[in-house]
């Protein structure tokens, strides 16, 4: 089998993610406090947990190396919204944490190969029983930046703000 990089397979998600950047980077502090719902997380909370499930699932659980480039060095453990909702995160804190992760997601492109999405992870710490492919790791971090991107999408179009373009190629 080829063994060439995954990265032909998402390449679109580099400029998925600098315009999700670009659009974050713009916000202000009123329009990141933005909750959707009463009981939803503020924007800043949803973007923070987006760049910070990068590095749990890629680091943490997949072994990928970088973690200590970001600001969720603990992300196990401490991520927005999930763990914190008292460390608001600004628009810069934010486009960087998206960028020093993204840089992860970037290394994972490069270097994983076709074969190598086969590959059975057991998650490290725990019992073991959480298990995936490295394919599966890889998709569900694509899959999760555009779920929590549609999520920020939906907020900022009923408050007549820019989105996030996903469609303009």
């Amino acid at each position: 089998m080829n063994e060439m990089s995954i990265r032909a397979a998402y390449i679109a998600w580099p400029e998925i993610n600098r315009r999700f950047r670009d659009v974050v980077a713009a916000m202000t502090d009123e329009q990141l406090a933005i909750r959707p719902a009463p009981d939803r997380w503020p924007l800043w909370a949803t973007v923070g947990h987006a760049a910070c499930q990068r590095v749990f699932w890629l680091c943490d659980f997949a072994g990928e190396p970088g973690a200590e480039t970001t600001r969720f060095t603990n992300a196990s453990y401490d991520c927005p919204g999930d763990d914190d909702l008292e460390h608001v995160l600004s628009a810069a804190g934010l486009a960087e944490a998206l960028d020093s992760t993204f840089r992860i997601v970037e290394r994972c492109l490069d270097r994983w190969t076709l074969p190598m999405l086969e590959e059975v992870i057991r998650e490290p710490d725990g019992d073991g029983s959480r298990v995936r492919t490295r394919g599966a790791v890889i998709q569900r971090v694509f899959a999760h930046d555009v779920s929590h991107i549609t999520e920020l999408n939906e907020t900022l179009g009923v408050a007549g703000l820019p989105q996030v373009d996903l469609w303009q190629w």
